[in-house]
């Protein structure tokens, strides 16, 4: 073996011991699932809103504009673009939080009211290769649940035995 063969065997496996750094694969999602509280009831709701569309809780109108999550193989990191504005009662709106929202760290999502909080907690319906989902079309993708209306969690928890 010549030197120069075994310089070049020593480089290329020099080169396959060098770790590239790891993306991870962002799915991008038809619906942003967000969790909200009003402080004067302490009820918590839980809505699904698709992309581009608004739903009113109280006073705030949410709108989230896209959504990101990663597969489950992966660390979680789910992120929305979010934008809430609040009806007020002279008729005017007032933008009140325009950016991203991470559902793994609720408490940046910078949404200041004195009635109510909001914040991400999941993405859902994946969205095809062609940017459509598949519950858009009536068909829900294997393994995802049905899109659910807005519930209310109780404020009190339930009992589990009975009173003596």
């Amino acid at each position: 073996m010549t030197s120069k063969a075994i310089i070049a065997a020593s480089l290329g496996a020099a080169a396959l011991a060098v770790p590239l750094p790891a993306h991870a694969q962002r799915i991008e999602n038809g619906v942003a699932v967000f969790a909200t509280l009003d402080k004067v009831t302490a009820r918590i709701s839980k809505f699904e809103v698709p992309l581009g569309q608004s739903v009113t809780f109280g006073s705030l109108k949410v709108t989230p504009r896209v959504c990101y999550s990663r597969p489950p193989t992966e660390p979680p990191k789910t992120t929305s673009f979010v934008e809430v504005e609040e009806n007020q009662l002279d008729g005017q709106v007032k933008k009140l939080f325009s950016g991203w929202m991470f559902a793994e760290s609720p408490g940046l999502n910078a949404v200041e009211h004195p009635v109510f909080d909001v914040w991400l907690t999941d993405c859902g319906q994946p969205l095809r290769g062609d940017g459509t989902s598949a519950a858009r079309d009536g068909k829900r993708l294997p393994g995802q649940p049905a899109a659910t209306p807005p519930s209310e969690e109780p404020a009190v928890p339930q009992r589990r035995r009975p009173p003596r």
